[in-house]
């Protein structure tokens, strides 16, 4: 009899398996003649082509209310290649790609003309196939129909449907969305998207994390003061007026974005490190979160908002939020995780903090800044595109006295074009093509978010104005991190 340990037990429980292949597939963008289909999603289909990352065996189909004819479409696309995309079209790999594209024009929903349902049958005898890839680059009011019709069109099978953010806008349309999605589909054709969850400098919080012994044993409450995450943006609102009355910063970017990034620095270690082990641990964290209440948040509004196309003149719509959200359990109790994000702000930059606690002696002669005022016993991860990790720490100052300074230790990634990196939605499309779901967000963990904030959607705090430029309104900055501050993202 062969014996094994429980650590080789689990060792080969948690085997990786070979990667998924590539099956041939039917992809339907539907609102392919959008903003997000035109800035992400069409020039990464064709980067994911051109890098041999897409099925030997692939078509795509647009669908979205404009009347265009198949070459409408390919001209569109290409212009958008062309304006957002990190490869030309051009030659070869352009002809095989814009032969394999195809549209129908209406919009698809119970009852509506069975145009995509014979073009998607008809892609599927073509490729020889049953796989289908829907990505619904649409409003959420569409998604519960898209959903409908998918089923009534019986395009179910073997399908997998992405849907993007907001999932709901509250707690109720958020069960009622996965209600209507679950009445056709089952949870795991389901993909979620959240395009900051498919950046490198995300993931790589994972491997830094659980692949260093240096770091693990000191990431709780013990060693940990403080986390902070910060998604300034300068630019306004936009054309987009209509669309963020209904969210504002809360909706839009905390709920679907924020928590999920923080998740990934409080989860405890996962039992493998596969999809249903990672997103449950998420889940749990998102569990313990204590519920917002309007005390935990400051709310903003930048100076000219009232101004934008489509904002009623009397909006309380915030452009800018700031909170505190706690953790309870038994790794983070009393860690405060503070967060930050809004428009028209001075800077442009998503920033994790992780601060550590001061020595509880002060035992060397400082320099001219006061240790306290200095951004040490930090480590900084910058999760752009072409992100960093930084440590700041205090060191000894050259010369004959014993002083202390500041110092840092960089890491960056380089170039995402130079280093071979995806671009966010291209990682999440290429993982939703091979059926991996580590990196979408799952419909109790969503559901479970709104509950969390539901006290301050139900009990808002007072609004405060801002200037454009500013990193938000005074509260923001000095009473609601107080004794701390914040670490602005020019800091790093």
């Amino acid at each position: 009899m062969i014996h094994t340990t429980a650590a080789e037990e689990r060792s080969l429980f948690c085997t990786p398996s070979a990667a998924p292949a590539l099956e041939p597939t039917t992809i339907v963008l539907f609102g392919a003649t959008g903003d997000l289909a035109r800035r992400k999603l069409l020039p990464g289909l064709y980067h994911l082509f051109v890098a041999g990352l897409l099925p030997d065996r692939w078509r795509l189909i647009g669908s979205s209310a404009d009347e265009l004819s198949d070459d409408d479409f390919r001209r569109h696309a290409r212009r958008a290649i062309e304006d957002f995309g990190r490869v030309r079209p051009a030659g070869r790999d352009w002809e095989t790609f814009s032969a394999a594209i195809s549209y129908v024009s209406g919009r698809f929903e119970p009852g509506s003309t069975d145009a995509l349902p014979a073009a998607v049958e008809a892609s599927m005898a073509d490729l020889g196939s049953a796989r289908k890839l829907f990505f619904s680059a649409v409003p959420p009011s569409a998604f519960a129909a898209i959903a409908r019709g998918l089923g009534e069109a019986q395009l179910t099978d073997m399908a997998r449907v992405v849907l993007e953010k907001p999932f709901g806008t509250d707690l109720r349309s958020a069960r009622e969305l996965n209600a209507s999605v679950h009445a056709v589909l089952d949870e795991d054709q389901v993909f979620r998207i959240d395009h900051f969850l498919g950046k490198e400098a995300v993931q790589n919080l994972l491997a830094f994390r659980f692949a260093n012994g240096l770091f693990e044993p000191i990431w709780n409450r013990g060693f940990i003061d403080h986390v902070q995450l910060d998604v300034p943006e300068t630019l306004s609102i936009g054309t987009r007026g209509s669309f963020y009355e209904a969210t504002g910063a809360l909706r839009d970017m905390v709920v679907t974005h924020l928590f999920q990034v923080l998740a990934f620095v409080a989860l405890e270690p996962p039992s493998c490190l596969n999809p249903a082990a990672l997103i449950s641990e998420k889940v749990k964290v998102f569990e313990s979160m204590r519920p917002l209440s309007p005390g935990d948040i400051v709310r903003g509004q930048y100076e000219g908002y009232l101004d934008e196309d489509g904002v009623a003149a009397d909006s309380e719509t915030e452009t800018f939020v700031a909170g505190r959200v706690m953790i309870d359990n038994w790794r983070w109790a009393g860690v405060p995780f503070f967060f930050r994000t809004g428009k028209r702000l001075a800077e442009g930059r998503r920033v994790l903090t992780v601060a550590f606690k001061q020595p509880p002696m002060a035992l060397f002669a400082r320099s001219a800044v006061p240790t306290a005022d200095m951004q040490a016993n930090h480590l900084t991860f910058d999760l752009a595109d072409n992100g960093s990790i930084s440590a700041s720490f205090l060191a000894k100052t050259p010369g004959p006295d014993i002083t202390i300074s500041e110092a840092r230790m960089d890491f960056h990634y380089g170039k995402p074009e130079d280093s071979g990196v995806l671009e966010a939605y291209e990682r999440l499309i290429h993982d939703v093509l091979i059926g991996d779901r580590t990196l979408f967000t799952r419909a109790d963990g969503i559901e479970r978010l709104w509950e969390v904030v539901t006290p301050v959607l139900d009990d808002p705090p007072a609004l405060h104005t801002y200037p454009a430029g500013a990193w938000g309104p005074p509260a923001a900055i000095t009473e609601l991190i107080a004794p701390r501050g914040w670490h602005l993202p020019t800091t790093h």
